[in-house]
């Protein structure tokens, strides 16, 4: 006899756990299935945690082998990627600890394996050596993440050959890698490799990195790779690659041939449906392995619900957690369902860019009337201090009213400094307004600082 819950959550990553957590605390019986051996999700192991414990590691030798007060210590020195990856499993557990510390307390029950659909209501969950449980479910989540996108041309079971997941397991540095893809994730991967002493070679498909930021923190980012000794070659595509046993070659439809220790992939993600038997309970994933939601993250089966990576934009875990959540409303309190839209973007390169509203080419065309005001780094104090002076905060704003319209920012602390600026953008009527940075007193020194002088900077520009 199948054990019946009120919502079965697959997937233990943010979303899910925003769906399981908020669903158990309005008073639902919750099940929660996911395919690894501890909770967390892509997240926790694979993805967010990992990548930025290592940026953060790569970060601090960084600041030793460039800065001159650190010279009375020692020499400059060189720190295997195997090394630091030490750090990064060590968050990595604390956050498999704590998130499992949720589950318990919440008293969501938490299986381990493989899932299926049998029936739209009913899911079978293969643990391994042959052992499987049934449950059947009111309302069911698929909260299962997303994994990186795998063409069939190469051969991702080289041992020089590596993807956003795999690239964890380097037990060696390389001496020059070669990254196909310039994405989120490939341009933090290049920060990485290239802070260590990798000689990096990024492959573009585009013209610019990153071509939905303001192009002037896309430019930015690029003279910041360059300096730090990344190549980046754009409006390149793969042709195909040749393997030995110390090198790869990467072949470009150009005509160029790339020699290097390692290859990272990092050309795009896949949902995690595949394994689902979705057919099953009446859905289809398009192409990309994703579900299509409605505002209410209702899949075309109104009581299966979806969020997270395995519904596309935003693919954030900041924005899963909210979507899960929202989710857990949709379940139990249908009054406080609330669709994910003003999300940040957090990218964690060296240094990190985080912006939100508008950039300038989309004002520009829509003829909004705005100005700019810019605060750079290296004019704060708090920068001067820290000797990380690289960087702007950007702020946009209507002419007449002053209303914030973007916020950018590129530098040390980018994704600490832009919630500054998004608490200011959400609020309503005139409070909304570049006026709020210029009559309000920030701590001295602070980064924070940046928007009083970015407003100054802007309304000096009226006229």
């Amino acid at each position: 006899m199948p054990a019946h819950y009120d919502v079965i959550v697959l997937g233990a990553g943010p979303a899910g756990e925003g769906a399981a957590m908020r669903a158990s605390k309005l008073g639902k019986s919750v099940v929660v299935v996911d395919d690894k051996k501890s909770v967390g999700g892509s997240c926790a192991h694979l993805g967010t945690i990992p990548s930025k414990s290592l940026r953060q590691s790569v970060r601090q030798i960084m600041r030793f082998n460039t800065n001159p007060l650190f010279r009375t210590i020692g020499e400059p020195r060189f720190v295997s990627f195997a090394s630091i990856m030490q750090h990064a499993n060590d968050v990595v557990q604390q956050q498999v600890s704590l998130r499992s510390s949720f589950y318990s307390r919440n008293r969501v029950a938490v299986f381990h394996g493989e899932a299926k659909f049998l029936d739209p209501k009913t899911v079978e969950v293969h643990s391994g050596e042959g052992v499987s449980d049934t449950f059947t479910g009111q309302e069911i989540v698929i909260a299962t993440g997303s994994r990186p996108y795998r063409p069939d041309d190469v051969d991702f079971t080289h041992s020089r050959v590596f993807d956003s997941d795999t690239i964890l397991s380097l037990t060696e540095t390389p001496k020059k890698m070669v990254i196909i893809g310039a994405g989120v994730i490939g341009c933090e991967y290049a920060s990485i490799f290239s802070g260590l002493g990798v000689r990096v070679e990024l492959i573009d498909g585009r013209e610019r990195l990153l071509s939905f930021l303001d192009h002037e923190i896309s430019d930015a980012l690029s003279y910041q790779l360059r300096d730090n000794g990344v190549l980046v070659r754009h409006s390149e595509k793969l042709k195909s690659v040749e393997y030995q046993n110390d090198w790869i070659i990467v072949n470009l439809v150009s005509g160029k041939r790339l020699k290097a220790e390692a290859l990272l992939w990092c050309n795009g993600r896949t949902g995690n449906t595949a394994a689902l038997d979705l057919a099953q309970a009446g859905l289809q994933a398009n192409e990309r392995g994703q579900l299509e939601v409605n505002e209410q993250y209702q899949t075309l089966v109104p009581h299966i619900y979806a969020a997270g990576d395995v519904v596309g934009w935003p693919a954030l875990a900041s924005a899963a957690y909210d979507q899960g959540r929202s989710v857990g409303s949709a379940i139990a309190l249908p009054e406080k369902t609330y669709f994910v839209r003003d999300v940040p973007t957090g990218i964690y390169t060296i240094p990190e860019i985080s912006c939100l509203g508008k950039n300038e080419q989309e004002l520009t065309r829509d003829q909004v009337p705005y100005e700019v005001g810019q605060a750079f780094f290296k004019t704060l104090a708090r920068a001067q201090i820290t000797g990380v002076t690289a960087g702007m905060l950007k702020i946009l704003f209507h002419r007449e009213t002053l209303k914030i319209l973007g916020i950018h920012c590129f530098g040390d602390q980018a994704s600490e400094i832009v919630h500054i600026g998004q608490a200011i953008m959400s609020q309503k009527g005139e409070a909304n307004s570049l006026e709020y940075f210029v009559n309000t007193t920030f701590n001295y020194p602070t980064m924070a600082e940046a928007y009083r002088v970015a407003a100054l900077n802007g309304l000096h520009r009226l006229f």
